[in-house]
């Protein structure tokens, strides 16, 4: 891809994430769906590109696993729990995110 295609592929992905209600979250697999069937691990590189974006602000914590799980490790994956919580989500013992209750339906 095009270095062109790829800034465009992922400007459409930084759309849909922003457009992920307060309090729900989406999967890497429904928003590369959303965009035009890109991979999930796509839109994770894309997500982890925003170090890089200029200061634009995508709310990139509210993408999970297809499990319901965060995916990041360490010091990021306690950062995206928390900003998570912060906004009402709830995750059971096993760090689960209840995908019927806080999934977003667009």
């Amino acid at each position: 891809m095009e270095p062109n295609g790829k800034h465009q592929l992922h400007e459409r992905i930084f759309d849909v994430v922003e457009a992920i209600p307060v309090g729900k979250v989406a999967t890497y697999g429904q928003i590369g769906s959303s965009v035009g069937g890109c991979s999930g691990q796509l839109v994770g590189f894309a997500l982890a590109s925003l170090r890089y974006a200029g200061g634009r602000r995508v709310p990139w914590q509210r993408v999970i696993n297809r499990q319901g799980k965060i995916s990041l490790t360490g010091p990021d994956a306690a950062l995206q729990r928390a900003l998570l919580e912060d906004e009402g989500v709830r995750f059971n013992a096993d760090g689960v995110i209840d995908l019927e209750e806080f999934g977003w339906k667009p």
